[in-house]
Parts: structure tokens; C-alpha cells; sequence
């Protein structure tokens, strides 16, 4: 079981991670970051629109923000410029911090093609598993590319 802590924490290490990764990525020019590598996503840029999207649609099951139009694969290009790109993930971070800072920890209930009920603590754990693994992707992505990122540590994590 998790509680609104854990929460908030991790609200605040997705920002720094997204800091950390978008701040390499600003250190390679548009067409390394679209170069296609091999990852689910095939390239830097489209990872980190599909995990922006990701967290969107999840934050659209807990709160009042709208889903994102389209589906996975229109996601990959719902920023078509990095700056935007970089802008709404800013933005985004903040949107997270806010609904972490008052989350409910009671029960969910929704639909996802079928009924699906789980205790919050187990969708929130997955919402911040799936920014990990993506960030992970991007991660390793960028650092093909010749670029390191910072720290990932959560210990790390600025207080």
C-alpha cells in the first residue's frame, strides 16, 4: 500500500527526471532526437511525446484533465515540435504535482476497454512505473547518441 507521500514524492521525481532527460536531449539537434534507434517507439522525440500523452491519459482517469485525442500511436505525434514538446511536458509536470499534492487514496473505477477496478495505490504505482520505464528507454537512447543525462537515483532527488 502506498499513501500520498509516496505520491507526492514521486510527482517531484518525474519533474526532475524530465528535467534531467529533456536537458540532454536539448544538447542534440532535431534530427538525432528523431532518428529512429530501435526502441518501441523508434526514436528520443517520439518516446517522450507517447510518455506525455501516457501520463495525460492517465491523469484524464483520476482528475478533470481530458484525454488526449487520438490513441497509442497518434500519440507519438501529438507534439510534432520540440518545443512544445518541451513546453507541455513542463506544463504537464506541474498539472501532476497539483493531483499528487491532494490525491485520494481511495478506490477507482473505470473502464479501459473492459470494467477494471483496482485500489488507486496499484494504478498510481503503474503511472509511475510506466514514466520509469519509458524514461529508461530515453535514457538509453540518449546516451547512444553520445549524450549523458544526470543522475536517476531517486535518492538523488533534490529536496
Amino acid at each position: 500500500m502506498i499513501d500520498p507521500a509516496y505520491v507526492q514524492r514521486m510527482a517531484r521525481y518525474n519533474r526532475w527526471q524530465n528535467q534531467n532527460l529533456y536537458g540532454a536531449a536539448d544538447q542534440l539537434s532535431d534530427e538525432e532526437r528523431r532518428r529512429e534507434r530501435g526502441a518501441f517507439f523508434g526514436s528520443i522525440h517520439k518516446t517522450l511525446s507517447h510518455l506525455r500523452a501516457g501520463d495525460q491519459i492517465w491523469m484524464s482517469r483520476w482528475s478533470d484533465v481530458p484525454r488526449p485525442k487520438g490513441g497509442i500511436p497518434e500519440w507519438m505525434s501529438l507534439y510534432p515540435d520540440w518545443d512544445e514538446l518541451k513546453r507541455e511536458r513542463v506544463s504537464f509536470d506541474e498539472t501532476i504535482i497539483a493531483w499528487a499534492d491532494n490525491v485520494d487514496p481511495a478506490y477507482y473505477s473505470g473502464a479501459m476497454k473492459r470494467e477494471l477496478s483496482r485500489p488507486v495505490w496499484q494504478l498510481v504505482t503503474h503511472f509511475f512505473n510506466h514514466q520509469t520505464h519509458h524514461r529508461g528507454q530515453v535514457h538509453c537512447m540518449l546516451t547512444q547518441a553520445g549524450v549523458k543525462p544526470g543522475i536517476t537515483d531517486l535518492p538523488g532527488l533534490p529536496e
